[in-house]
């Protein structure tokens, strides 16, 4: 099953879903449309998708915020696009769905905001990472300072953002950009294949990863563990839990339903 919009497509195969940006004359710049449409899928993920590919056509991921949308705003303008921004991305990351970004070519400041949101990221040699706002006289709105910073740390992001700097595919996945290098042309086929691994999963325990881990790295350690432990109890106690004990003594795979 596909269906297109004017700036993402979307192709289910099973239990894994594939969004695409299509905007490729723009290298997949991110425009207000774009937002509303992620907003539209990961507010309402069709019954059976238990895992998404994200993709950019044409070469690109995304080159970040569509500049020519942004004209002169008031200050209260530019924080509710900034807070808009802020709550896609949270869908994105808390969806309870796990979502794996397929990188190529341009992964740049509002793109790379937007693979930082998802939670398995893979990327092509000629990949390019960078945060290019200081050299446009903006600064970051839709969450670098937090998503970005965790991953990489906040010393690294004001580098970044100071610089211009950018940063390769391989460069990318030893600081922690990616998670995955993959070969010329195999970053989506790589993709694909974590998704279907991963939807193998008991939808419950991806849920309770995709919801808990990233919450808990912002508690204090007793509230931390407290919330683990809560988690390890919804986790432990249902039917997906006894058909992942049954499967490894009998020596087989588990089938979660």
């Amino acid at each position: 099953m596909s269906q297109d919009s004017s700036v993402l497509q979307l192709r289910l195969d099973g239990a894994v879903a594939h969004l695409q940006f299509n905007r490729p004359a723009k290298r997949n710049a991110v425009n207000d449309e774009t937002i509303e449409a992620l907003r539209a899928f990961f507010s309402d993920i069709p019954d059976g998708v238990r895992a998404v590919v994200l993709s950019g056509k044409a070469g690109h991921f995304s080159a970040g915020l569509d500049l020519s949308e942004q004209v002169r705003r008031e200050p209260q303008q530019v924080m509710r696009h900034s807070r808009n921004w802020h709550a896609v991305m949270g869908l994105i990351q808390f969806s309870g769905v796990p979502v794996i970004a397929a990188m190529t070519g341009a992964v740049m400041g509002g793109g790379l905001e937007i693979a930082a949101a998802c939670h398995v990221r893979v990327a092509e040699p000629g990949t390019m990472f960078r945060m290019p706002e200081g050299q446009r006289g903006i600064f970051v709105g839709g969450g670098a300072t937090v998503r970005l910073a965790a991953i990489i740390g906040a010393d690294r992001l004001t580098e970044m953002m100071l610089t211009g700097r950018t940063y390769t595919a391989e460069e990318g996945e030893r600081i922690g950009l990616a998670h995955y290098l993959a070969p010329v042309g195999g970053g989506l086929a790589k993709a694909d294949e974590l998704a279907r691994q991963i939807a193998t999963n008991s939808a419950t325990v991806n849920y309770l990863i995709v919801q808990t881990i990233s919450r808990i790295s912002n508690m204090s350690a007793e509230d931390g563990l407290y919330a683990e432990s809560l988690a390890a109890a919804l986790s432990q106690t249902g039917a997906d839990a006894e058909e992942g004990l049954q499967a490894f003594l009998e020596k087989r795979k588990p089938n979660f339903v």
